[in-house]
């Protein structure tokens, strides 16, 4: 269905979207060069040095990931801005100064090749852990290569002997020594080829050793209008199985195993649900659920209430049985997880005999471990309905900063498989002001199976504290504290405001506030020295530290699916109004006036930015608006766009333009033209005029694309906004940058940006 023609916007400005044309290349060359002489300083220079040498720093936190008897780790630093991937046993990594096997030099292979490869990854094939599957992207973007690697001879095996895949939105992952799960898009025709309209794969393939990938069969799916088919191979001995996904949109899918005789949904002509599911088992859970299929247990993630035999579950619970005892019947699916007022689950990981819960409380981190033996189906056959994650269950860690009590808890199992560690974890802790700690800990063998013999303190595990990571800014007087802002509706909404314990509240105090608000993404405080020496201790001519402050509005995943939902389409502008919320309190408590507020934002974050330059004008004094979605008409046909109809709502059908469009900022230059805004910020008077706005991207982002910035920015140029800025990298996809110094300036670029405007501002 077509919008009717006079809904659909005149855009002179269509030919921007041509992404490597030498016209808007010329354009972008130019908009960089008024960019970068607007930020020519020594400031900005000493600013740039400063976060590349926090970026390469040599005692930064080596994460590692344990596979057979190595771990392993991708590192970057100034000497080797691609990167090493590399490995080194237990003994040498915890003694702090490990002596590591360099496995690939992506610089060296870049030069080798005369490609900027940047490394994507490495999938390693089990239970020899021997040979790996590496993708590298041409240029930081979501297209990668995909190369088999022996990592004895530490050298690509080259086809036809070795497997090698073109670049392309692809996944791949080992079924057998000889044999790969497949899904790559080798034919992009809108009409006949492979790829669905959000630019994934329709189609799962089995690929053998030495065969063209064209001639591989075909085993799984999906109509060209869902999103994508998302496959994977489990090998761990004893549960090998093949699961595909057919994600329908980006909240509603279907999950099937494949029979073990194997089966052939190879049919990839057929539409929707007639697409061929022979040899495959669908696991018949609600389409809006999150299912992980993990040994012999399935976990369930509601997004929707799901009414079962035995109890209706709310949105927000986890749900768990065996895989077995579901498909046959004899099993419903059990609570590991309940949500209460305020609390939700953030993320699960399942060790040899526990699953571990990361729920957070008013956006608080804190850590369950739930015996194995507990989560059984009962003897009565009779599931519970209530879960009690109680003080017994609570994994229990110090805090060491009582300056900063909202820390965040990252966890990962080391290696479920190996009976020697299989009950260890990996906890990450860090928190705004709390430089990152990684820890391992294994979990106490006391607690009983059915919860019985916990400590009654709570789970105290064996802990080894591996890597402390050190500060990189001077937090003396500064303080993490939680507020609360009443949002139109009268939502509480709340926001970490982290800066000097004491304040002078008067409004001139320099703010970076910092949103995003979609896709049931959490923004939580983690340590950054990027923002610490970039904002928090630069000082204003008067002697005023910077703030910076994270909001947490709905849209995202602070509060669970409902938090999440509350501000999908038509609801969209609910998120916007919890932002301008809290700009409004930090004006109130008199943190913050609009000469001295910034906001910075990415992705749908960016598209937040545009919200709050083209509604809220007179909240902010600059705003940094990064890989931006914001052309809502069009961004469905650009890049992986259609694949988030789900989250904003599809331009082409009138009734949902029309609320898209009250969104769309593109479009609201000239649906809401602002007073003032050909003056200048300040030209029409106080409070009027647009705010200063830096719209940045780069040219290989194949998520959204750099059309929509190019165009924004042009946009505004036309109409004669004086104080509108445009940067545009060439790579890095997007994140925005391929290596840390490519990083480094994106950084200091932004933040130097605001930091005139704002910190700078009488």
């Amino acid at each position: 269905m077509q919008p009717s023609p006079d809904s659909q916007p005149t855009d002179d400005f269509l030919w921007l979207e041509d992404i490597h044309g030498q016209k808007p290349l010329d354009w972008v060359r130019q908009q960089n060069a008024r960019t970068e002489s607007l930020l020519d300083s020594d400031r900005f220079a000493d600013l740039q040095q400063d976060l590349t040498a926090i970026l390469d720093a040599p005692d930064r936190i080596p994460h590692v990931s344990k596979r057979g008897g190595w771990y392993y780790n991708f590192w970057r630093d100034g000497e080797h801005p691609r990167g090493l991937w590399r490995r080194t046993r237990w003994e040498a990594y915890l003694s702090g100064e490990p002596a590591w096997e360099v496995l690939l030099d992506v610089d060296a292979l870049a030069a080798a090749e005369d490609t900027d490869w940047v490394f994507a990854g490495a999938r390693l094939l089990r239970p020899d852990w021997d040979r790996a599957l590496l993708s590298l992207s041409p240029d930081g973007g979501d297209a990668v290569a995909v190369r088999e690697f022996d990592l004895g001879t530490r050298s690509f095996v080259t086809a036809p002997e070795g497997f090698e895949l073109p670049v392309a939105k692809t996944q791949a992952s080992w079924i057998s020594r000889d044999q790969l799960l497949v899904g790559t898009v080798t034919d992009a025709d809108p009409e006949a080829g492979d790829a669905t309209r959000s630019s994934y794969t329709r189609n799962l393939r089995v690929l053998d050793r030495g065969g063209p990938l064209e001639a591989a069969e075909t085993v799984f799916a999906v109509d060209r209008e869902h999103v994508a088919a998302f496959g994977g191979h489990d090998s761990t001995p004893g549960w090998e199985r093949t699961v595909a996904i057919d994600a329908i949109d980006f909240y509603q899918s279907t999950t099937w195993l494949r029979d073990p005789d194997g089966g052939s949904g190879a049919d990839g002509n057929r539409s929707g649900a007639d697409c061929d599911r022979t040899g495959w088992r669908r696991l018949d859970v609600p389409l809006d659920a999150e299912v992980d299929v993990h040994r012999q247990w399935l976990t369930v993630f509601l997004k929707s209430e799901w009414e079962l035999p035995g109890a209706a579950h709310p949105a927000g619970s986890l749900l768990v049985c065996t895989v077995d005892g579901f498909l046959d019947g004899s099993e419903e699916p059990r609570p590991a997880f309940l949500p209460t007022r305020g609390t939700t689950l953030s993320a699960w990981a399942w060790t040899a005999s526990h699953l571990v819960l990361t729920v957070l409380q008013d956006v608080a981190s804190a850590l369950y471990a739930l015996p194995q033996g507990s989560l059984a189906a009962p003897e009565s056959g009779v599931p519970s309905s209530r879960v009690a994650l109680d003080a017994t269950r609570r994994i229990l860690l110090e805090n060491p900063n009582p300056a900063d009590p909202f820390l965040t808890l990252g966890v990962a199992a080391v290696d479920d498989e190996d009976p020697d560690c299989g009950d260890d974890l990996w906890i990450t802790a860090t928190g705004a002001l709390t430089p990152p700690t990684l820890l391992r800990a294994t979990l106490p063998t006391h607690l009983g199976a059915a919860g019985t013999e916990t400590v009654p303190a709570g789970v105290v595990p064996e802990l080894v504290t591996v890597r402390t990571g050190p500060e990189r800014f001077d937090a003396t007087g500064l303080q993490v504290r939680q507020h609360f802002a009443v949002s139109d509706d009268g939502t509480r909404v709340p926001y970490f405001q982290i800066g000097p314990a004491e304040l002078e509240l008067d409004g001139a105090n320099p703010v970076l506030m910092d949103g995003y608000g979609g896709f049931l993404a959490s923004k939580l405080p983690g340590y950054s020295g990027v923002y610490g020496r970039g904002w928090l201790t630069r000082r204003n001519p008067e002697g005023r530290q910077g703030i910076h402050v994270i909001a947490n509005i709905r849209g995202g995943g602070e509060y669970g699916p409902d938090w999440h939902r509350a501000a999908l389409k038509q609801n969209r502008h609910r998120a916007y109004e919890d932002f301008a919320a809290i700009a409004r309190d930090l004006k109130n408590r008199g943190v913050a006036d609009r000469a001295h507020l910034a906001a910075t934002g990415r992705s749908n974050g960016g598209l937040l930015m545009g919200a709050m330059a083209t509604l809220y004008p007179e909240l902010f004094g600059a705003l940094s608006c990064g890989v931006p979605l914001l052309d809502m008409r069009r961004y469905t046909v650009l890049s992986a766009g259609h694949s988030w109809i789900a989250e904003y709502g599809d331009p082409d059908v009138p009734a949902e333009w029309e609320f898209i469009r009250t969104f769309s900022p593109y479009h609201l230059l000239l649906d809401r033209p602002v007073a003032g805004a050909v003056q200048g910020r300040d030209g029409g008077g106080p409070g009027t005029g647009y705010p200063d706005l830096l719209v940045w991207t780069a040219t290989s982002d194949d998520r959204v694309g750099p059309e929509q910035a190019r165009k924004m920015a042009a946009r505004m140029l036309d109409l004669g906004v004086p104080n509108v800025w445009f940067h545009e990298d060439l790579d890095g996809g997007h994140a925005g940058a391929s290596d840390n110094r490519q990083a480094a300036a994106l950084h200091a670029r932004s933040l130097e940006f605001l930091w005139k405007a704002v910190g700078d501002a009488r």
